[in-house]
């Protein structure tokens, strides 16, 4: 292997830990807009990582072309989307985290002390 096909392999490898790295900031934070910031920056830079591989393993002059005119559509298009989204979803009120439901206090079993038989109160 060439010293281009090791670092396409750094590139694909760097890809494919980018967009974990945004499917579990996707799957693991809280509300709407922490969600989307983790899918479109780590997204696009696995994205990138991943099209700069696939040209340097290649090595070809049209697929870098190419590769680089993707990158630079990323670049443009990404930020742009995420913050249309983010204003979309902020004026409809979607982007608040939901309450955590209230507590139910129904005099039940488990919120009671539990009365053992030696207690003072048995009779015996």
């Amino acid at each position: 292997m060439t010293l281009l096909h090791w670092a396409a392999a750094g590139l694909a490898s760097a890809g494919v830990l980018f967009a974990l790295v945004a499917v579990v900031g996707i799957l693991r934070l809280p509300d709407l807009l922490t969600r989307m910031h983790a899918a479109s920056k780590a997204g696009t830079l696995g994205a990138i990582c991943t099209v700069l591989a696939a040209a340097l393993f290649l090595g070809e002059w049209g697929v870098g072309v190419r590769g680089l005119l993707i990158i630079v559509f990323m670049f443009l298009t990404a930020p742009v989307a995420a913050h249309m989204i983010a204003r979309a979803a902020y004026t409809a009120d979607a982007a608040a985290p939901p309450a955590p439901p209230p507590e139910r206090d129904d005099g039940s079993a488990a919120d009671t002390p539990s009365s053992r038989p030696d207690d003072a109160t048995s009779t015996g």
